[in-house]
């Protein structure tokens, strides 16, 4: 029996979309959209593809061919996910040339390799391949690991210029037939794809029929929905019902939270993909790392009477499966809050008397910070912070630091960005002058976050 396809994804023309009809209709009611006309522009649709309207794969090799990247061999399952391989960018290029010019016809391994998360822009900053549309450019995750690790593990040394792990915009290039299996994308994060060159298939479910694809257990879930699925494993999988899409070249797809997908290059494809979050869905980041940390927590359950830090032990685990721990959330949840506010004075100290509901960023900073205590609020609950603080944060160490600085910036001009608002008027150079904080000295445990953001939110005039 085939899929039960529902319908398909929207498509609109980008160009007439504004940003507040994209968060009224798209983003805040987590429903993908296919936007077009937005890479007009773009150096990749340039450089990327030939005259002749091939994929220019020799420009990479040319350019980028010392990279190292990963590789899926499409052909090959590894436990839940697709084989992976580490070859350079111009070894990489040569398989797929090589296997171009033999084709006859039928399908082999070869042709199964893709390319994927190669860490491009970060590798190569100053070749700028395209611009974030404005729709995803509040992006905090990729804000955040441009001047932070997302996870420091003390029992290692971590060179902040490595390329792996360092951001989530990647690059994506593989030849028909190429695919992704089914899964729902990282940290339960959004995302945006946009094809440079090539046509896609992509199947969605939405996050209510999530459990079809699961076994009875919620343990394992569908690998490929054209394979042979088990009936009696995946009792479910029939009644779901599908969106498909077909995005075509110079397409971008918004693909939102908890939205499974699999996807399939029709074409020899190159694509640019980014996951991200922000105030939007920062509560389906810490529901997932709050259920896979109950996970590890049962793992290993049965040697917690013999474990001299079992919850350390949890949390080291939990990073190590999910990529952060929740010292990590809870850091990052805090030098949010800091930065939020930052700029929400420099806004009330440059328009005195500013009302909240005359300026988009200030309704935008508002609406963060209330996300962030909503998201606290959940946090608090959870035991691991009933004996024991996760990590403490020094609010004065933390403003003072070069990268805090570097960081609040960045996130202005953004947001100055986003609404074509005058940035901030003054270089955010000494933090440690402003009277926001109240007497909030340091930051341990959720309820420390919550006191701390509802006291400057007072200072700061709300």
């Amino acid at each position: 029996m085939g899929l039960k396809i529902g319908g398909e994804v929207e498509k609109v023309n980008g160009k007439e979309l504004n940003y507040a009809d994209f968060v009224e209709n798209y983003l805040s009611r987590n429903q993908p959209v296919v936007l077009t006309g937005l890479t007009d522009d773009w150096r990749a649709c340039k450089n990327w593809v030939s005259d002749d309207g091939k994929p220019n794969l020799r420009f990479f090799s040319a350019h980028f061919g010392g990279s190292r990247v990963q590789v899926a061999d499409c052909a090959t399952r590894e436990f839940t996910d697709q084989k992976r391989l580490e070859m350079s960018v111009s070894e990489f290029i040569d398989r797929w040339l090589t296997d171009s010019s033999s084709d006859n016809g039928e399908s082999n391994e070869q042709s199964l390799l893709y390319l994927k998360d190669w860490h491009f822009s970060k590798e190569y900053p100053d070749y700028v391949a395209y611009n974030t549309p404005i729709f995803f450019l509040d992006d905090w995750l990729n804000l955040y690991l441009d001047k932070y690790h997302m996870h420091n593990d003390p029992e290692s040394h971590q060179d902040r210029n490595e390329i792996s792990c360092s951001d989530y915009r990647f690059v994506y290039m593989g030849a028909k037939g190429t695919w992704t299996p089914l899964h729902a994308d990282v940290f339960r994060s959004f995302s945006w794809s946009a094809n440079v060159y090539g046509r896609k298939k992509w199947y969605f479910l939405s996050p209510s029929q999530h459990h079809l694809v699961y076994d009875r257990y919620m343990k394992s879930s569908v690998y490929d929905i054209f394979g042979d699925v088990c009936k009696s494993k995946y009792p479910g999988f029939e009644k779901a019902i599908w969106l498909e899409c077909t995005q075509e070249p110079n397409e971008i797809i918004f693909v939102p939270s908890g939205w499974y997908h699999q996807v399939h290059n029709l074409e020899d494809t190159i694509s640019i993909n980014h996951n991200w979050f922000n105030a939007y869905n920062i509560s389906w980041v810490w529901d997932l790392l709050l259920r896979e940390y109950h996970e590890a927590v049962g793992y290993i359950e049965d040697i917690r009477d013999i474990c001299d830090d079992f919850e350390g032990l949890c949390q080291k685990n939990l990073a190590a499966n999910a990529g952060m721990d929740f010292r990590d959330f809870f850091t990052f949840m805090t030098r949010f809050a800091l930065a939020n506010l930052v700029l929400l004075h420099q806004l009330t100290t440059d328009a005195r008397n500013m009302d909240r509901n005359s300026s988009q960023m200030a309704r935008l900073l508002f609406f963060n910070l209330e996300n962030i205590q909503h998201v606290a609020l959940k946090m608090k609950s959870e035991s691991a912070w009933q004996n024991r603080g996760i990590t403490t944060i020094n609010i004065t160490e933390t403003i003072e630091d070069r990268s805090f600085v570097e960081f609040c910036n960045a996130m202005g001009t953004t947001y100055s960005t986003m609404y074509n608002e005058s940035q901030h008027s003054q270089t955010l150079q000494k933090l440690e002058q402003l009277n926001i904080f109240g007497s909030h000295q340091h930051i341990r445990i959720p309820d420390d976050l919550l006191a701390f953001v509802e006291c400057s939110l007072k200072l700061v005039g709300k």
